[in-house]
């Protein structure tokens, strides 16, 4: 961080004018979520929380954390291909978890049945934090890759403006030309139009798959709307409305309140909570059925999950999807962090009681998606405690906690106090893909995400309303 922007930091006044500049830049620029429902009152919208300030971002490797994107999308595609090692490499989690069991057996359904559809288009996010080492080096080190619903493109191609602006209305117009330029809006449509194209129908509709409370509706319409600028239409509709008035002609077409289907734009159905009867597994496994291009379709869905993270840092793995690009695996390999099994069985033996000598240097993670849901410190202890003799350890990974240096910042959010605090945090980089049978016909690095917290927080991201959005100031 510049001299100029640390004494810019430490100046009140100054401060209290650019939060009204910032905060009416923001809804300008429309970076914005709808609040939280309340009972008997009508929808509010406001400005989604974000930092004042763009945060410094190591040049080299924000770079690295763009230029692996492309071979994480090749990675994960391989993985959804190839069904042994998904069943493998679960076996032990879907005893255990009920979730990841369901979304299993439409899998298993959906490979015995044959996949009625050779096109795949794949959105995916892979997050990373910077770890800061012993020996003073600071290292690019991935979190995690999101397969399903993965945001913020939409927003994250609103922020840059917002920042400059912020920048030069505080005079600091150096810093301001280290803020990039971001569209993952426009790069997330692309993968989705090509989709479309290949699809064949001009009829033919995407489907975005919501909630029934969205409040992030607005990070979708950007993606929407790169759509409707290519003349490609739109519907939204829950699990609830195609149960009602969706189904499958003979040739396997969905269609949905008469339209007929050629994408499913899943931004629902990553959550146990999602699916809130029955019907609405059903409507998922009619959609997996169909010759709609899902995205993604239900093996990327579960190559996305920690238990594949964990099984592809083992030695060994990689070079199963890449035999003969030692430098593809290189530079894959170079971003994991230690990643650990809670198997039954000695290895998973050894985890545990590692994980109860030093719980503060790990990470405890489950299936799921979505944030809030790791579990740090002693909390592991009592959570391993519990259950470190029984299968139901298998449901968790174990990851190595990454050792981020803290940095000043001040975080607006609508209706909270005004201050300085010790922040962190997550670069995320989007990758679009799209392969129809054997050949990958779209492979692309689309744009980035910057997320920053309170350092009193131990987890959670925007939507579970613990970080907020920011832009890498590249340093």
């Amino acid at each position: 961080m510049s001299v100029k922007l640390k004494d810019t930091l430490k100046d009140e006044n100054q401060i209290k004018r650019l939060e009204e500049i910032a905060k009416d830049s923001a809804l300008l620029h429309g970076v914005l979520m709808r609040t939280k429902d309340m009972p008997n009152s009508p929808e509010v919208v406001s400005y989604a929380p974000f930092t004042l300030f763009p945060t410094p971002v190591p040049t080299a490797l924000f770079h690295q954390a763009l230029a692996v994107q492309t071979q994480f999308n090749r990675l994960v595609d391989r993985v959804s291909q190839n069904h042994s090692f998904l069943e493998d490499t679960l076996a032990s989690t879907i005893k255990v978890d009920e979730f990841t069991a369901r979304l299993f057996n439409i899998c298993k359904q959906v490979q015995r049945e044959g996949h009625a559809q050779k096109i795949v288009v794949g959105l995916n996010r892979s997050d990373y934090m910077l770890d800061h080492n012993p020996d003073g080096r600071t290292s690019l080190k991935q979190i995690e890759i999101n397969t399903i619903a993965a945001s913020f493109g939409g927003l994250a191609s609103r922020t840059p403006d917002v920042h400059r602006h912020i920048l030069k209305v505080a005079n600091l117009p150096d810093e301001c030309s280290l803020v990039l330029d971001n569209n993952p809006a426009a790069g997330l449509a692309k993968g989705l139009a090509k989709a479309w194209e290949l699809y064949g129908s001009k009829r033919a509709v995407v489907l975005f798959l919501v909630e029934n409370v969205q409040r992030n509706i607005y990070d979708h319409r950007y993606v929407e709307n790169e759509l409707w600028k290519r003349n490609i239409p739109v519907i939204r509709r829950q699990f609830e409305d195609v149960y009602r008035t969706g189904s499958l002609d003979e040739s396997k077409r969905l269609f949905v309140d008469g339209h007929e289907i050629a994408i499913v734009y899943f931004r629902n159905g990553y959550m146990p909570q999602n699916y809130t009867s029955e019907q609405s597994w059903e409507v998922r496994l009619m959609m997996e059925r169909s010759v709609a291009v899902k995205c993604p379709d239900i093996s990327t869905h579960l190559a996305g999950t920690k238990k594949v993270q964990q099984e592809l840092a083992r030695p060994g793995v990689l070079e199963r999807f890449f035999p003969d690009e030692p430098e593809t695996v290189a530079q894959i390999r170079a971003t994991f962090a230690g990643l650990y099994t809670l198997d039954m069985g000695e290895e998973g033996d050894k985890t545990v009681a590692m994980a109860l000598t030093n719980p503060d240097q790990y990470v405890l993670k489950p299936q799921r998606e979505g944030g809030g849901n790791n579990i740090y410190g002693n909390e592991i202890c009592e959570v391993l405690e519990k259950l470190k003799n029984s299968s139901e350890r298998t449901a968790y990974i174990l990851m190595d906690k990454i050792q981020p240096i803290p940095v000043q910042n001040i975080l607006l959010r609508p209706g909270a106090p005004l201050k300085v605090s010790s922040c962190l945090s997550e670069l995320g980089a989007f990758g679009v893909y799209v392969r129809k049978g054997s050949e990958l016909v779209l492979n692309e690095c689309v744009g980035h995400l910057l997320r920053t917290k309170s350092s009193e927080h131990a987890d959670g991201g925007v939507a579970a309303g613990v970080a907020v959005l920011d832009n890498p100031l590249l340093v």
